[in-house]
Order: structure tokens, then C-alpha cells, then sequence
């Protein structure tokens, strides 16, 4: 079985009030020197059989159409050794 990693992160435009709470609260633990900081997701699928054109393809369309709202969300699906 091969790993197909989908990482979906918001669009640079997008405000990200998740990422805003997460850099604003690092300070106050100690952690310095953090400028920005954007929340996304990552999903880690096991694919049965190869992952050749025809799996990546049905994968980017999966990503496109369930795992990321392509209005405010950019997507990038890799494949692990």
C-alpha cells in the first residue's frame, strides 16, 4: 500500500483567526520569535494497489470536491515513499 498526503491550507487572502489565536498565544508560553502563523489540514490516505496518473487524478478530484472548499482553501496532494 502507498500514502497519498492531501495538505489543505486556507488561501493567502483568507483571514485565519485559528492560526491568529495559535500566534498570539505563543509568547505568552515562551515561544518567541513566531511571525505569522496559518492552520490547515492533513489527510493521510492508504491507497490499495499502485498509485499511478489514473489514482492521482481521482485523488486531486476527491481533494477538489470533499476534502477542501476550494473557494477559500488551496490543496496539495503528494505522495510518500
Amino acid at each position: 500500500m502507498a500514502r497519498v498526503v492531501v495538505d489543505v491550507m486556507l488561501k493567502p487572502e483568507i483571514l485565519d483567526p485559528q492560526g491568529q489565536a495559535v500566534q498570539r498565544a505563543l509568547p505568552r508560553l515562551g515561544f518567541a520569535g513566531i511571525a505569522d502563523v496559518r492552520q490547515g489540514k492533513r489527510f493521510e490516505l492508504e491507497v490499495e494497489g499502485p498509485v499511478d496518473e489514473a489514482a492521482l487524478v481521482r485523488i486531486h478530484e476527491m481533494a477538489e470536491t470533499f476534502l477542501a472548499n476550494t473557494v477559500i482553501e488551496d490543496f496539495v496532494v503528494k505522495v510518500e515513499s
